[in-house]
């Protein structure tokens, strides 16, 4: 039971962390947004580790498996907000979305064996409610239309699903230093990618405030993650994790007063059920 709220835990921070950036994108981009809310995640693990816990550094094992999480979960997010420039953006986000929860499923049952049916059939409402969700409208004729847009949004969703693995296996004896070399990791591509493309860091002051809560916000997602798979599967970790949308689209809804279409209605609905199944 545990695990579960931990992996509830991680889809509500995942998804206050993806509204509050969508926020500070709006006024600075979406790669500024990334590259400062990784420094705020960075400080904060770090006073955490440090300071208030004064967890050990990690083995080198781990370290390694940090970095290629953050490595390929930072080539992920580039590659999906760049898809989002060339086609729909809910074909990109219910797609990537819903392979980075497949694959740790797939890894999850290969490594710890099958779950209990009862698990499994959670599995099959949460991504039907990952894709749901992650949609306005769900036309099939749209996604056909845009078969050559999703190279990307796969390859985005291979990022993250690798990255859901690697950081399992960094965090077997530690939590927060596989948080920091996984974030840095992702912070140095992060600004390679915006030398290399000219970005500006400017920020303009308003900003702060809102890029202070994507950071806090998307580094509490990750601890409630690793510490998911620390006392559950890594397979029902994900699949929670992978909820992330949800929260997003309710806080929208909620603070934006943005309308929920009938889909995505239908996937928090799924949501719920895959909740109740995985925690029999």
């Amino acid at each position: 039971m545990l695990s579960i709220l931990f992996g509830l835990g991680s889809a509500l921070g995942w998804g206050a962390g993806d509204y509050t950036g969508g926020l500070a994108s709006r006024k600075i981009g979406a790669y500024r947004t990334v590259f400062y809310g990784e420094i705020i995640g960075i400080l904060a693990i770090l006073i955490v580790a440090v300071v208030i816990v004064g967890e050990p550094l990690p083995a080198g094992r781990a370290v390694i498996m940090a970095s290629l999480a953050g490595t390929l979960g930072t080539i992920g997010l580039l590659m999906l907000y760049h898809s989002m420039t060339l086609g729909l953006m809910s074909i990109a986000t219910s797609v990537s979305a819903l392979l980075a929860a497949a694959l740790p499923v797939a890894f999850g049952m290969f490594s710890e064996g099958l779950p209990s049916l009862t698990t499994i059939l959670g599995f099959v409402f949460a991504l039907f409610a990952v894709w749901m969700i992650s949609q306005s409208d769900g036309r099939m004729d749209d996604i056909l239309a845009h078969l050559a847009d999703l190279k990307l949004p796969l390859l985005a969703g291979i990022g993250f699903g690798f990255y859901f693995i690697f950081m399992n296996e960094a965090a077997k004896t530690s939590t927060f230093w596989p948080m920091v070399v996984s974030r840095t990791c992702g912070l140095i591509l992060t600004a390679i990618f915006m030398l290399f493309r000219r970005i500006s860091l400017k920020v303009e002051a308003g900003t702060w405030t809102t890029l202070v809560l994507n950071g806090l916000f998307d580094v509490s997602g990750n601890a409630f993650f690793i510490m998911a798979t620390q006392t559950g599967r890594l397979d029902v970790a994900a699949i929670l994790g992978s909820l992330y949308p949800g929260g997003t689209v309710l806080l929208a809804w909620i603070f934006l007063r943005e309308r929920l279409s009938r889909n995505q209605w239908i996937g928090i609905f799924a949501a719920l059920i895959a909740i109740v199944l995985l925690t029999i």
